[in-house]
């Protein structure tokens, strides 16, 4: 049986918001050590992935998954609706446990937003990814295309991304 079918992803709840805060905290060191200061890198953590943070997003209609492996927390993903009038939503968030990354997960969580935006009539999926990500590279293999680049002021700091899209 392959990993990806290994994978099981499930709606979060509230009740994840813990789970959800503690896989930030392990992934988003790994993830941008080599991309952001350690200083951005502690604020953007304690700003959007507090509990109240975490609590705010669920509120404002951002739905989250969870991906499972054998048992064990490896990710997690956030989307909206940003766009009701063009049928846009937007990744807001998909992480994955550094061990777990090229197994299947991101793409099982992508698959699976894709799905349910697509149930609910969306027309476009919309990302924002750090021009020196290397998951750039995952997102153009499925097939996302860069749509934009922006500069995002952030506190002290910048927030240099592209805006991927990918029509459903």
């Amino acid at each position: 049986m392959s990993k990806l079918s290994q994978t099981a992803i499930r709606s979060a709840s509230l009740k994840d918001i813990p789970t959800i805060h503690q896989l930030a905290g392990e992934i988003w060191p790994a993830t941008y050590k080599n991309i952001l200061p350690a200083e951005q890198i502690t604020l953007m953590l304690d700003k959007m992935y507090a509990a109240e943070a975490l609590l705010e997003q669920f509120e404002s209609g951002v739905e989250f998954l969870i991906a499972e492996r054998e048992n064990k927390l490896i990710g997690f993903a956030g989307f909206s609706l940003t766009e009701p009038e063009n049928l846009v939503f937007k990744l807001h968030k998909l992480y994955v446990l550094p061990s777990e990354q090229g197994k299947g997960a991101g793409k099982k969580l992508i698959g699976e937003i894709i799905k349910i935006t697509r149930n609910r009539g969306g027309k476009t999926l919309e990302l924002n990814v750090n021009r020196r990500n290397p998951a750039l590279e995952f997102y153009k293999k499925l097939g996302f295309e860069i749509y934009q680049e922006i500069d995002i002021p952030y506190f002290q700091f910048f927030m240099n991304d592209y805006v991927m899209r990918k029509d459903l």
